[in-house]
C-alpha cells in the first residue's frame, strides 16, 4: 500500500466507482496482516517509502512459504533476504515470477519500478570474499530504483588497483565501502573523496578478526570524518541507507 494506490482508491470512491464496503474490503489487512507467527507491515510503504523486506534467516520454510503467499496479494515489491537455493524454491512455489539474485542471496519480485534509475551509488569491496555482502547492498539499492556502480577487489594490499577508479568514486553521491580483515579500505577511500561513505564491516578474516568485530571497531575508530558504519555483514542496511541518501540529490526531481 503506497500513496499512489491509496489515492486511486479514494478517487474511485469520490467518483462513485466503488462503495465504502469495497474500501473496507481493500483495507481489511491495513495496517498489518496477522499470521500469528508474523505481522506483515502493509503500511510501511506509506511511512518509509519502501515496503517491508523479509529477513529469512531463522525462519522455517513453512514461515517463509506462508509469508510469500500473503505478500503476493499486495501491490508493491516483494523482497526476501538471506535466501539460499532451497528456500528460493519454496518461495517460488507461491510467487512463480520471483527472481533469485544468487550472489546477494536475495529473492525479489519488483513490481514498482522507477521510470529512470537514479545515478550516484557506488559499491566497493576490499576483497572478493566481501562480494556477497556487497551484492546484498547493491541489489537492494537497485530494487529501490538506483543504478549501482560496482568496484570489487581493490583493497590496500594492492592500492594501485584502486587508483584508476577515483573519478568514479569522486563523481558518486554516496559510496558503500565493504571490507573485512582490518577494514582499512574505508579510511583510504574516505580520505580521497568528498562524498559520504557507508562502511560495512564483514566477518571475513582470521581468528583475531573475531568474525568482523575487529573490523567494526577499526571502522568506528577511523580518523577520517564523514563515515557512517553499519553492523557486521549488514549489506541490506547499507543498501537502504545509500538509497535514502541518494534520493536527497533527486528530491523534487523525477519520481
Amino acid at each position: 500500500m503506497d500513496e499512489k494506490y491509496l489515492g486511486k482508491i479514494l478517487d474511485q470512491f469520490e467518483n462513485g466507482e466503488i462503495t465504502k464496503e469495497d474500501i473496507f474490503k481493500t483495507l481489511k489487512d491495513f495496517p498489518y496482516i496477522d499470521l500469528g507467527f508474523a505481522k506483515l507491515d502493509t503500511q510501511r510503504m506509506l511511512r518509509r517509502g519502501m515496503e517491508e523486506v523479509i529477513f529469512c534467516k531463522g525462519k522455517t520454510k513453512e514461515h517463509v512459504k506462508n509469508i510469500a503467499k500473503s505478500l503476493l496479494k499486495s501491490n508493491g515489491n516483494i523482497v526476501f533476504t538471506h535466501v539460499d537455493e532451497g528456500l528460493f524454491n519454496v518461495i517460488k512455489e507461491e510467487i512463480p515470477d520471483i527472481f533469485f539474485y544468487e550472489k546477494a542471496e536475495i529473492a525479489a519480485l519488483v513490481r514498482r519500478k522507477r521510470k529512470k534509475q537514479r545515478e550516484g551509488i557506488t559499491v566497493i569491496t576490499a576483497g572478493t570474499s566481501d562480494i556477497r555482502v556487497a551484492e546484498e547492498s547493491a541489489v537492494i539499492a537497485e530494487i529501490f530504483g538506483n543504478r549501482v556502480e560496482r568496484i570489487y577487489d581493490v583493497g590496500i594490499a594492492g592500492l594501485h588497483r584502486l587508483l584508476p577508479y577515483l573519478d568514479i568514486l569522486r563523481g558518486s553521491n554516496i559510496v558503500v565501502a565493504v571490507a573485512g580483515m582490518e577494514g582499512a579500505l574505508v579510511s583510504v577511500v574516505a580520505g580521497m573523496v568528498s562524498v559520504p561513505i557507508i562502511a560495512v564491516p564483514t566477518s571475513v578474516g582470521y581468528g583475531t578478526n573475531f568474525r568482523g568485530l575487529s573490523t567494526l571497531l577499526s571502522m568506528l575508530n577511523t580518523c577520517v570524518p564523514g563515515i557512517g558504519v553499519v553492523n557486521i555483514d549488514n549489506g541490506f542496511g547499507a543498501g537502504v541507507l545509500a538509497h535514502m541518501i541518494n534520493g536527497l540529490a533527486y528530491k523534487g526531481g523525477e519520481s
